[in-house]
C-alpha cells in the first residue's frame, strides 16, 4: 500500500527517542529474504515517487534483482517467519543487555565521545579513530569475548 507520510498512523513510523519518524525512503535489501537470497526493495512516499515518474509509478531499475519468483517466495516465508516470532520483545531483550553493557563505557569521557543504543544496534564513538592494526586488535580481543563488532571510522 502507497501511503504518505501525512496518512501513515503511528503503528507504521519508527520511534527514535522522542520523535516519530516517516521515513521518504526506505531501501530493504538482505532483511527481505532473511540473508538467504539477493532481493531488494525501495519505498517512498507519494511525494517523492511522483518526483522520480511523473505518475509516480514504478521507477524500473536493477531488473538483475527484480520479482525473481524463488527470491520473492524465499521472503514471504521470511517475512511470515519473523511475523509469527517475538522479534519486537528480542529487540528490547537486546536494547536492553546493550544499555546496561555499553553505558559505562561513556565514563571513559577522555576516548569515548559518545554511547548510544537503539533497539539492536549500539555504538561507542571515540574521540579519535584507531589506525587499522589498531582496530584489528580490539576487534579480535572483543570476538574472543563473545563480541561481534563492525568498526565504522571512530
Amino acid at each position: 500500500e502507497n501511503k504518505s507520510s501525512d496518512s501513515i498512523d503511528n503503528n507504521q513510523s519508527s520511534d527514535v527517542g522522542d520523535a516519530i519518524v516517516y521515513p521518504d525512503i526506505l531501501c530493504l535489501g538482505k532483511a527481505l529474504t532473511g540473508g538467504y537470497m539477493t532481493l531488494g526493495a525501495t519505498l517512498t512516499t507519494d511525494k517523492l515517487a511522483h518526483g522520480i515518474s511523473d505518475t509516480g509509478g514504478v521507477f524500473m531499475h536493477g531488473p538483475t534483482f527484480m520479482a525473481n519468483p524463488l527470491a520473492c517466495a524465499v521472503s514471504v516465508a521470511s517475512i511470515n517467519l519473523l511475523m509469527q516470532s517475538p522479534w519486537q520483545k528480542r529487540v528490547r531483550k537486546v536494547e536492553e543487555a546493550l544499555i546496561e553493557h555499553l553505558s559505562p563505557l561513556a565514563e571513559l569521557d577522555s576516548i569515548v565521545k559518545e554511547v548510544r543504543v537503539l533497539g539492536a544496534i549500539g555504538v561507542c564513538e571515540m574521540h579519535e579513530g584507531l589506525d587499522r592494526d589498531g582496530m584489528a586488535r580490539v576487534q579480535r580481543q572483543l570476538v574472543e569475548e563473545g563480541v561481534w563488532l563492525r568498526p565504522f571510522g571512530k
